[in-house]
């Protein structure tokens, strides 16, 4: 790995040719990370229900959430018991993503605000944990409208980030004592929900908030694809190394091997988010493992996920870059206008139309750069550096709907933690 002012590339990034100039590539990456930093907060976080939203259908100031759905929208599962395309489905990734953009950011620069700003996203994940009175289970996102309100249809995706966030941020330097003790209670919450419902009875589902069986198979939680293999171990490990309670290690250890085994499997045609959530379910068991032969074997997964995310990134740099300024700035829609519905077992689901490809480009040019660097002990070539670089500088994130501008954060300030440990 080379230290960001040390490789040659960053002097052809500076706006001002001029010898004389005292713009560097280091001032433009700073100012774009910030007004990214800046307009997450500023526009995807709701101060009432303490989450992060999906998109923005305005860059007017005080409207850009103006999409949310309603309490009542919400109270009667509209448009469809996930919320899918309500611009509320996905609070749980964010949150968990922002809480390790938090924790790479201080372990870099050791802001004291951030401090604080980790409390808000654990306060509204706490909240999505416990609002509805359903120990274990993990809401997507509460309706800013009376901060109770949720879907009834959470996923394991929403749980792999809930659960890998709150670990990360329990062994970062930021929380206090209590708020370790509040984030095991959590953690073995989901554990012990996770024990009671991943069953051969309810098909490994960890069921709705009501208790009942997920009709679309996002809440199995075994028997379930290489990418999804470790997601249950994981979720015992995390509780297990949180709280020293001995039934979580028992349930890890019961699951561990074969996932590990289902996890070196053919894995192919993934989009960057499995990908991801592959190494955060796969960085939890390797930092818990203590036995030197399972800990290689999900070292050498790890290694192969990072290149097939290193690959992404080329492509979907390449992608975004052929964007025009139009594109990249279009805001998203008010959904309940929709041109076109589908179902989904049976769910009504709101399309986005063109939006869609814009938002999930976005989102994934980040998911990929960062799958690469979550593998123990990665280091980052010149190249690397360079597409993350043109990437933080392709996007006016003063105009960018998507809310994949948190995995361009995180990519960005795991960068810099890994240069700094070097």
């Amino acid at each position: 790995m080379h230290r960001l002012s040390a490789t040659p590339f960053l002097f052809a990034l500076a706006i001002c040719a001029a010898p004389a100039s005292v713009t560097t590539a280091q001032d433009i990456l700073q100012k774009q990370s910030q007004q990214a930093w800046e307009s997450i907060w500023q526009r995807f976080y709701h101060p009432d229900s303490q989450t992060f939203m999906d998109y923005l259908s305005s860059y007017e100031a005080g409207h850009e959430l103006a999409h949310l759905p309603t309490v009542t929208e919400v109270k009667r599962q509209f448009p469809n018991p996930c919320g899918y395309g309500s611009g509320m489905e996905d609070g749980m990734i964010l949150g968990g993503a922002m809480l390790s953009v938090v924790c790479d950011r201080y372990a870099v620069t050791k802001e004291a605000s951030l401090g604080e700003k980790a409390e808000m996203i654990f306060a509204g994940m706490r909240r999505c944990a416990t609002v509805h009175g359903k120990p274990g289970f993990v809401a997507r996102n509460v309706c800013p409208g009376d901060q109770t309100s949720i879907y009834i249809n959470s996923s394991r995706d929403q749980v792999t980030h809930f659960v890998h966030g709150l670990w990360r941020y329990f062994h970062s330097p930021l929380p206090d004592a209590s708020t370790k003790q509040a984030i095991g209670n959590l953690l073995a919450a989901v554990a012990d929900r996770m024990a009671e419902f991943v069953v051969p009875e309810n098909d490994f589902d960890f069921c709705r908030a009501d208790g009942s069986r997920c009709p679309l198979g996002i809440c199995r939680m075994w028997n379930v694809n290489v990418h999804e293999a470790a997601r249950l171990p994981m979720i015992y490990a995390a509780a297990w190394d949180t709280t020293g309670e001995e039934r979580f290690r028992e349930q890890w250890q019961r699951y561990v091997n074969e996932a590990i085994q289902q996890s070196a499997g053919p894995l192919k045609h993934q989009p960057a988010y499995a990908l991801l959530q592959m190494q955060c379910s796969l960085e939890v068991l390797h930092d818990v493992e203590t036995d030197a032969a399972r800990k290689a074997k999900i070292v050498s997964i790890m290694n192969r996920v990072g290149q097939m995310g290193r690959t992404k990134q080329t492509e979907s740099l390449a992608k975004i870059r052929s964007m025009d300024d139009q594109t990249l700035t279009m805001l998203g829609p008010d959904w309940r206008h929709a041109e076109k519905w589908i179902y989904q077992g049976g769910y009504p689901n709101p399309q986005w139309g063109p939006y869609r490809e814009v938002w999930h480009t976005i989102r994934e040019t980040g998911e990929s750069a960062l799958i690469a660097m979550m593998v123990p002990h990665a280091s980052i070539s010149d190249d690397q550096q360079a597409d993350l670089h043109r990437l933080l500088q392709r996007l006016n994130y003063d105009r960018c709907s998507s809310c994949g501008i948190v995995y361009h954060l995180a990519a960005h300030w795991k960068a810099k933690r890994l240069v700094s440990q070097q």
